[in-house]
Parts: C-alpha cells; sequence; structure tokens
C-alpha cells in the first residue's frame, strides 16, 4: 500500500500534467507548493496525506448562489444553452451540484464521492466540514452535494457550482458551511435576489450572509450582485421602485458600491405589452447579462493571478502569523510549565537539603539512627533508587507539561479562529509540547534558517510568476515582439 506522502506525490505530478497541457506558466507553481508543504509538514501544520495545493481548485470556479427560485438554475441553462438544470417556483434541489465540461453526453449525474475524492474538484474532502458541522452527517455526502456533465463549449476550461436556494434561518449549519467554503474557493460568486418578491426586509438574515459578511473580503471583487427576473416587475406602476428597493435594503448591509445587476432570462421572459417599456428593459437586461457572461468567459485569468495570490498568503502566513502565534503559545506554555514546577519540586527540594542536613549531624555526632543504619545498608541498590526516581521526576514532569499545554489550548483555539489563521496550528502546538524539546525552546519545531529561505524563496518565486502572467497580457512599450508574445501567451491560456 502507497505512503501517504507517495501519494501526495503522485497528485502533485497528475496535477503538474494537467497545468503543462491547460496553462504552462502555473507549473513552477507546483513547486512551489511542494516547498510550501514540505515547511508544513516539518512544523506540524500539515498531516501527511495534505498539500496546501489540494485547498484550491485548479480550474477556475463560478459560484451561483442565491435565494429561493431567484432563477439561478434558468441563468446556468441559458448560459451553457442547454436545459442541464431543473427550474421552476418551488425548491427543485437541495443540493449543491458541481457542473464540468465533458466531451461525451451532458447531463450525466454522478455521486458527492466523485468530488468528495477528487483533489482536483472544489469540496474535495467536503465530508470532513460537513461531519464537524453535523455529526453522522459526512457519510451522506449524496444527500449535499452532486457533479453533473455539459458538452457546452461554454464550459469548457471552468466549473459552474449551482447552490440550492438560500435561505439562513432555514438551512442546516453544514449547508451554511459548504456555502462558506464554496465562496472562499471561488474565483467568481454571482449572488441572485428574486425581483419578484419587492420585500427585501424578509429576507434579512439571508442579505447578512451574502452581502454584509462578503463585502469586507479583499476578495470583494470576485461578487456580482444580480437582481434577477425583473420581467416580472415590468408590470408594475414604477418598475424603478422595486429596483430602488433592493438598492437600498444592500445599502443598508453595506453594499454601497460595486456592481449590481438587472436581468432575466430571455428564454422565459414574461411577455411585455408596452414597447417602450420592452425595449428598455431588454436593453439594460442585454448590457448586463453580456458584462456577467465577459466576466465568466474571463474568469481563467482571474484563476491564474488567483492561485499565484494564494502561494503567496499562505507562505506570509506562515512566517507573519502562525509562527509568532505559536511562538507566543509556547511561551504561555512555558510559563505555567515553570510555574508549577516550582510549586512542585521546589518544596521537594527543600525537603531533600533539610534530610540531608540533619543526616550530616547525626553522623558528626558519631551516631546514626536506625533509619541511617538501614540506608547505608542499601547502598547497592543506590543507582537502581536514583534510576526510579529519575523516571518518577520525568513522569511528574511529562504530566505537567501536558496539563499546561492543555491550559493553553482554549486561548490558541480562540485566537486561530478570531484571526483566521488557517491550518492545523493547534496540533502544531501540541507536537511541540508532547515531544521532549526543552521547555526553553519557544522557537516553533520545524522553524529554522531553512524553512525561512524556503519561505523567502516562495514570496521571490510568486512575483517572477505575477510578472510572466502579466506579459501575456500587458505591453507599456508597444513594442510589435511583445505584444505577439503575450498574444501567444494568452492563447496558452
Amino acid at each position: 500500500m502507497p505512503s501517504a506522502a507517495s501519494v501526495v506525490q503522485q497528485r502533485l505530478k497528475n496535477l503538474e500534467e494537467h497545468l503543462e497541457r491547460e496553462n504552462p506558466i502555473l507549473l513552477r507553481a507546483v513547486e512551489s507548493f511542494r516547498e510550501l508543504d514540505q515547511v508544513a509538514y516539518d512544523m506540524s501544520l500539515l498531516g501527511p496525506d495534505e498539500s496546501y495545493s489540494n485547498q484550491i481548485p485548479w480550474w477556475p470556479l463560478i459560484a451561483v448562489l442565491g435565494t429561493f427560485s431567484a432563477g439561478k438554475s434558468t441563468f446556468i441553462n441559458y448560459y451553457l444553452g442547454e436545459n442541464l438544470q431543473r427550474t421552476g417556483n418551488q425548491a427543485v434541489d437541495d443540493r449543491f451540484t458541481v457542473i464540468c465540461h465533458s466531451g461525451g453526453e451532458s447531463g450525466q449525474a454522478l455521486p458527492g464521492v466523485a468530488l468528495d475524492s477528487d483533489p482536483r474538484f472544489p469540496l474535495y474532502h467536503i465530508s470532513s466540514s460537513i461531519e464537524e458541522a453535523a455529526t453522522g452527517e459526512g457519510k451522506r455526502t449524496d444527500a449535499y452535494i452532486q457533479l453533473r456533465t455539459s458538452s457546452s463549449e461554454r464550459l469548457r476550461g471552468r466549473i459552474l457550482v449551482d447552490s440550492p436556494g438560500f435561505d439562513a434561518d432555514a438551512q442546516r449549519t453544514a449547508i451554511l458551511r459548504i456555502v462558506d467554503h464554496i465562496i472562499d474557493l471561488s474565483d467568481l460568486v454571482l449572488v441572485f435576489f428574486d425581483a419578484r418578491h419587492p420585500e427585501p426586509g424578509a429576507m434579512r438574515d439571508t442579505l447578512k450572509h451574502l452581502v454584509a459578511e462578503t463585502i469586507k473580503r479583499p476578495d470583494s471583487g470576485k461578487f456580482l450582485y444580480i437582481l434577477n427576473q425583473l420581467d416580472a416587475a415590468a408590470r408594475e406602476d414604477n418598475p424603478e421602485d422595486v429596483v430602488a428597493a433592493w438598492q437600498r435594503a444592500l445599502g443598508e448591509h453595506g453594499l454601497t458600491a460595486g456592481r449590481f445587476y438587472t436581468t432575466y432570462s430571455p428564454d422565459v421572459a414574461i411577455a411585455i405589452e408596452d414597447e417602450a417599456i420592452r425595449r428598455r428593459f431588454e436593453t439594460k437586461r442585454d448590457r448586463d447579462l453580456a458584462e456577467i457572461h465577459a466576466r465568466m468567459q474571463n474568469v481563467e485569468i482571474e484563476r491564474a493571478y488567483r492561485i499565484i495570490g494564494a502561494i503567496e498568503k499562505t507562505a506570509s502566513s506562515i512566517a507573519n502569523e502562525t509562527v509568532p502565534l505559536l511562538t507566543q503559545a509556547l511561551r504561555r506554555w512555558r510559563t505555567r510549565t515553570l510555574t508549577v514546577d516550582a510549586i512542585v519540586f521546589v518544596p521537594l527540594l527543600v525537603a531533600f537539603m533539610l534530610w540531608s542536613l540533619n543526616a550530616g549531624h547525626w553522623q558528626g555526632l558519631s551516631y546514626e539512627p536506625a533509619w541511617l543504619e538501614g540506608l547505608s545498608a542499601i547502598k547497592g541498590a543506590v543507582p537502581v533508587l536514583v534510576i526510579a526516581l529519575v523516571l518518577a521526576i520525568g513522569f511528574i514532569q511529562f504530566r505537567i507539561r501536558r496539563w499546561a499545554a492543555n491550559g493553553v489550548l482554549p486561548w490558541l483555539r480562540q485566537r486561530v479562529q478570531a484571526e483566521g489563521i488557517r491550518g492545523k496550528v493547534v496540533e502544531a502546538f501540541i507536537a511541540n509540547t508532547r515531544s521532549l524539546r526543552p521547555v526553553f525552546a519557544i522557537t516553533p519545531r520545524g522553524w529554522h534558517s531553512a524553512s525561512r529561505e524556503r519561505i523567502n524563496q516562495v514570496k521571490l518565486d510568486c512575483d517572477n510568476y505575477i510578472q510572466k502572467l502579466n506579459d501575456q497580457f500587458t505591453n507599456p512599450s508597444g513594442a510589435a515582439e511583445v505584444r505577439n508574445r503575450a498574444t501567444a501567451g494568452a492563447n496558452a491560456l
């Protein structure tokens, strides 16, 4: 049976073969992930069967989120040019559907394990997150996720994720966990709202999760907010009031900037009798759909930059967040350990010194008490007694170290969650305190000059990757040979 390390290396090799065909610029990025993995292995931040490269999908990912019956599936069908997803006014699917290109038959449905066990796709090992959110549900991945295929050329080289209707009040914790996971992985997030329900205040919790908690993200530019099925509002006396109501609701949750689109599907549009209104609606719809589709088509470019950004972010996080936090935790652990050591061992040391002085006093009087005579009789057993004493002290010290570490863990978990630090920081701390390292060694295990050099080299490589990507799409000098090289690079993407 292959080892966990060999499995990881085989996955990385397969990824290199994929990138060599799809995007050679990112090929060297795999080596940067190897360097980061090695640092993480040395520090116990990753398990032997894990890799930072598996924490991001290497195919561009577009997430389609939104409220119930907001027209998400209808939008996807129109974009793909085929009736792949079921549609309806009621919730028709309560699973997340990952849609990818296939040279064969469209609409082939594959079970959740196809996603949970393949590191090339999003939702890899999502069963673990589901289990953490809802005990026992991790075994039921088919109830949460599925994989479907499409022969649409628009899907070539990218992946779509269609979410079930999002209602923050009604959804289970596991569903919310998957929503957040998909948002983190996505290169573009389309957030749909239903224009047929002009009272956005009733969806305040939904707006909070999809708007208020996303606009402060550093990647907030990847969110597009879409008021869909606007054709239903064409019969209103003043349909602009519907749009204004939603814009005010989104503004209350902090969305005062960014792109807000108003659309509806031409395939299932309600007939608009007033020609002037119909023309106005169609013009706005076509303009917004064209812009949305353009963002979707160019998502592979954003993905390339985002992967490099993920590498640089991981390297910086290890050096600037994880190591300082682990060092601080180890300081706390050392203080607690030494304090308890003093409480336990100082009285024992004092008692031993008093005993030694007392024994010396009796020997000075040329008189040995009975117990001291007995001790003299077993001088041959002194080595055994010393070994037993050392083992006893070691056992007590081990228990003290573990007790002190357990006392630091709640504080460390709170800091990790509050600061959003990724990686097995808690596990790395436990590995440091369970080992036989001296209590005075507060530098995290595995963090040394060689690991610092690896991190610094990865950062430098990221700068070079970005420059190579820029060369494919920019040409400040206007030189013809540079322009030709950029065109060739763009075609390679």
